[in-house]
């Protein structure tokens, strides 16, 4: 049985929450602090597909001051999206909740209880 896998931000306070909700009903999980380490882009391109988007850009943090600055809005290419991603993963929205082969972005974070329950 495959664990549960949040990607989290401690500064974040919907990703806390959703760890809460994680420790309370997850038998066990994994906490990967995706700031904290290199992401490559096979995780990027593989959460991308488990998430059901069809561009990083949905995935991507579009208020974040970064993207505004490197003026991914008007970014055309997706490898180049994903490449921002993994200079900047503060770009990327969190929480992420993975299980198996699907993954969902938890906000509102009520929605782990009813995705770990499908």
């Amino acid at each position: 049985m495959n664990s549960t896998i949040i990607w989290h931000n401690p500064r974040c306070s919907k990703s806390r929450e959703a760890l809460s909700i994680l420790q309370d009903t997850a038998s066990k999980y994994e906490l990967v602090k995706y700031l904290d380490i290199t992401l490559n882009k096979e995780q990027i391109k593989d959460t991308l597909k488990m998430l059901g988007f069809s561009s990083a850009r949905e995935w991507m943090r579009t208020k974040e001051d970064i993207y505004k600055e490197l003026q991914l809005k008007d970014e055309k290419n997706e490898e180049k999206l994903i490449e921002a991603m993994l200079k900047y993963p503060k770009l990327i929205e969190r929480p992420v909740i993975i299980k198996g082969d699907r993954a969902i972005i938890a906000r509102p974070p009520s929605l782990v209880t009813e995705f770990l329950q499908s």
